[in-house]
């Protein structure tokens, strides 16, 4: 389509001529509740000058129709102005208003002004989600995040309805059977920022307040809603008392009240993400809302995604981003900030684990793809935008964020972030704009800043830091020094400066593994000797980056090594235990650990460790270590052994424990042998029992994939399921269910359920493409390789780009570890030099999973 991936040279252009006043837009979604209707109307008046009149530009829509366009009382045709995706702007004046009348198209895949009817109870409800460049679906927009302007929302919807936006509302009539609800204009921000949720939701509210220093109080309204047929399950008194603990940091630490009046966190089906944070009205995915009995480190997770989401507002909403180059400004510091809150001011004191032990992996590798880039990234267009929010952005943002606290000191962090308010409050900001405020509260100076910020926010790659330790005869030690390097051909880019802490170990007499010596240094080059230590005994374990204070892969000197393969375990403390086995997994990651060592470590030692969130990756990554980095003639021995490992540890955990459940939701991934599968069928038809284990909703479930990828659940079982699960999450479920059946039909189906219509939604897509690959069919699915490769470009052309990434990457071969798949993608992107950017970046993103996991297997089978 003409014009729909806007380039940063179009929107610099345009910014360059054009400044937003405001915009008023009406929407009319009474038409929402007939599944028959595919469009509702949508009306925008955008009030803009022209810094050159007599120029030309443009308005951005994706629409099926304009009905009309008037650019100052005068008409244009829309045949002739509108291509499908922008609005032609000629003879532009001083000062302009634009009048579009469109019908827009509701949405399936979650872009733009999203439908849901529910299954339960066949209400129907609505959101949107625009970022990077989507709320062009649903207004007339000038669509990019540097054109901030107040919005003012009108909203025709059914009188038995609610409806949210950005603002508070100001007034609501009834009209017949619909009611029209006109919002206050906002504060200036970004069209992708924007944001409508009606529907029949259900809705907490509460308030929060707080006196400010000049003796005003500020008082916030808060809601949160979920669907109705969600509303017993719904947790509000909890999420509440995160977001007022947040509240309280926030205005606390940032000195800057909160700008956007009330606060809504609304709960929506078939989200695409966590959350988004559109101020004033946060969109959380409803998975958050738990139906079922879940593990302490699910409300740890969903804290942490109130508090992320919470920072947005300051970092983000109140200040934003001038283009896509700059997302670090806001995802990285509120994945830190996330984190940094969540330990300071709530119950969940586990967060600095989690992020160590979850949110790093997803950076590390993230950064050790060929398509890697610099924190702050060269992002051409809004498709390279859209593939940015990853683990770079985030988790290795919020890391090098966590480093230069470390560095500058919190205080001055903190005082940096106050000025940054400050100074750009309701505008728009770039790198240089943090680094002048942190060169002067750091003390630092601009130099200092400078020299960090191209070392850490400038280039890509990750470091490794491998102690080295000599000891004299008496078992002394003689120098310990911390090596620095890059990897095979500098992959992980320049040695960087790194603020670190080396933690010594040694056993207790109860045998556990207790820190005996801490050490916190500046490590330069590539070898940096640490002082201050020489004639200590030496340890059993040496750690190069305790508390981790930087973003690095932390390696072992060969006895520290021994020591984790029989004693990992009894680190007693949680934090370095977590940073131990997330070097293990980046060792066998890299194939310099065996895939059955790592599950040798998992079996022996994972029943022992306390963190839930950490025994949860650890099930995860095991299986990963077995289904793509084991030698295959193993693959079969090592999937037997977590499965007996599994059903060990679910027998002997506390009964109705947080672990018991995490144990038998490993067993359901795991089971394959007949014994196994036997035990599934009893849990489900409660013939057999484990004490205190409650077989709800979603372990059963799980419970049926496992019997259904091993072919022993029928469609009539799975059907009778749904019956009792007739819910959004059980039509899910059970189309992950059918598409896992080890059948040529089930495969078939799933794949043309995705490939032949573009009908599905977004989170069927993901169902089907999840029960299509299972580690056990990879002979059943190894024909649709050659199939999937002939219709990349296709799909990526014909589809929204959010269902084109789960075809991408949902279906990409990725079990097929063999060196003829490889080939096939190297013959696919040698032959396919020009295709879409953001499509060639997923496709070799997907070919390293692949040679990473083949070169895995040759140090497993050595």
């Amino acid at each position: 389509m003409p014009g729909k991936n806007l380039s940063r040279d179009e929107a610099q252009e345009r910014a360059r001529l054009i400044g937003v006043d405001g915009y008023e837009v009406h929407l009319d979604v009474t038409s929402a509740p007939d599944s028959t209707a595919t469009t509702f109307r949508s009306t925008t008046t955008i009030r803009f000058r022209c810094a050159e009149p007599g120029a030309a530009s443009f308005a951005d829509l994706l629409a099926p129709a304009v009905r009309s366009v008037t650019l100052n009382g005068r008409p244009l045709d829309p045949a002739t102005v509108f291509d499908g995706a922008r609005i032609a702007l000629d003879e532009l004046a001083a000062e302009n208003v634009l009048v579009v009348d469109a019908d827009c198209a509701y949405s399936r895949t979650g872009e733009g002004l999203h439908r849901f009817t529910d299954p339960a109870d066949g209400e129907t409800y609505l959101y949107t989600h625009y970022e990077p460049a989507e709320a062009r679906r649903v207004c007339t927009t000038f669509e990019q995040p540097d054109l901030k302007a107040p919005y003012v929302f009108t909203v025709t919807a059914p009188a038995a309805w609610d409806v949210y936006a950005n603002s508070a509302e100001e007034s609501v009539r009834e009209e017949g059977d619909t009611k029209v609800w006109h919002f206050l204009p906002t504060r200036p921000i970004s069209s992708y920022l924007t944001a409508v949720v009606a529907g029949p939701y259900h809705v907490a509210r509460d308030h929060w307040s707080r006196e400010l220093p000049d003796g005003t109080l500020l008082e916030i309204p808060l809601a949160a809603t979920c669907r109705k047929s969600l509303a017993r399950y719904f947790d509000a008194d909890e999420i509440f008392t995160v977001t007022k603990q947040g509240l309280d940091f926030f205005h606390d630490e940032f000195d800057y009240p909160y700008p956007f009046g009330k606060y809504d966190q609304c709960f929506v089906p078939e989200y695409n993400l966590g959350a988004m944070e559109n101020p004033g009205c946060v969109t959380f995915r409803e998975e958050f809302v738990f139906r079922s009995k879940v593990t302490e480190a699910a409300y740890e997770g969903r804290a942490n995604v109130i508090l992320h989401e919470m920072a947005h507002m300051w970092f983000g909403d109140l200040v934003t981003p001038r283009w896509w180059d700059d997302l670090w400004l806001k995802e990285s510091f509120a994945d830190f900030m996330g984190a940094f809150s969540q330990q300071e001011a709530t119950k969940y004191q586990a967060a600095w684990v989690t992020f160590a032990n979850q949110r790093k992996a997803w950076a590390y590798k993230q950064d050790q793809y060929p398509t890697t880039h610099p924190i702050t990234a060269d992002i051409r267009d809004v498709e390279d935008a859209k593939l940015n929010f990853d683990g770079i952005t985030y988790a290795k943002g919020a890391a090098v964020l966590k480093q230069l606290v470390a560095y500058a000191g919190r205080d001055a962090f903190f005082e940096g972030a106050r000025r940054y308010f400050q100074r750009h409050a309701y505008g728009n900001t770039e790198l240089a704009d943090l680094l002048e405020v942190l060169a002067v509260t750091s003390g630092r100076g601009e130099q200092a800043m400078a020299d960090w910020s191209a070392a850490w926010l400038q280039t890509a790659g990750v470091n490794s830091l491998t102690p080295e330790l000599t000891v004299d005869a008496a078992g002394r030690i003689t120098e310990l020094a911390v090596l620095q390097d890059s990897g095979p051909e500098g992959a992980g880019g320049p040695l960087r400066p790194h603020r670190i802490a080396v933690g010594l170990y040694d056993r207790e007499a109860d045998g556990t593994l207790l820190r005996t010596a801490r050490v916190e240094l500046d490590v330069a080059g590539p070898r940096t000797v640490v002082e201050g230590l020489a004639g200590r005994p030496a340890p059993a374990l040496v750690l190069v980056n305790d508390d981790d204070l930087t973003y690095c892969k932390l390696r072992f000197d060969a006895a520290s090594l021994a020591t984790l393969r029989t004693s990992l375990g009894e680190i007693r403390e949680p934090l370095p235990r977590a940073l131990a086995w997330s070097a293990c997994w980046n060792l066998t990651r890299d194939g310099l650990m065996p895939a059955r060592d790592y599950v040798a470590l998992v079996l022996r030692f994972a029943g022992q460790e306390s963190d839930i969130g950490v025994l949860q990756s650890l099930h995860t990554q095991a299986q990963g270590a077995v289904d793509l980095y084991a030698d295959p003639a193993w693959r079969a021995e090592g999937g037997r052994l977590l499965a007996e490992g599994a059903l060990h540890e679910l027998r002997l955990a506390a009964p109705g424990s947080d672990h018991q459940l995490a144990w038998a939701r490993f067993l359901a991934q795991t089971a394959t042998s007949d014994e196994h599968l036997r035990l599934v069928e009893g849990l489900l038809a409660g013939s057999a029992r484990i004490d205190g284990l409650e077989i709800d909703q979603d372990l059963r479930w799980s419970l049926w994939l496992a019997l259904a990828a091993a072919g022993r659940a029928t469609v009539a079982q799975l059907d009778a399921e749904l019956r009792r699960d007739n819910t959004a999450g059980g039509h899910q479920k059970a189309t992950q269910c059918l598409a896992a059946r080890p059948t040529a039909e089930a495969k078939a189906a799933a794949w043309a359920a995705v490939v032949d219509s573009d009908e599905l939604p977004n989170a069927l897509v993901s169902a089907q493409t999840a029960g299509f690959a299972q580690a056990g069919q990879r002979e059943l699915i190894a024909p649709y390789a050659p199939r999937y490769f002939g219709l990349l470009e296709r799909i990526w052309a014909e589809r929204s780009i959010e269902i084109a990434i789960r075809f991408v990457g949902g279906f990409f071969p990725r079990l097929q570890t063999d060196p003829e798949t490889l080939a096939a993608t190297d013959r696919w992107l040698a032959e396919h030099p020009e295709a879409a950017p953001a499509l060639r970046r997923l496709v070799l993103e997907c070919r390293d999973d692949l040679a990473r996991a083949l070169a895995a297997q040759h140090c497993d089978r050595a």
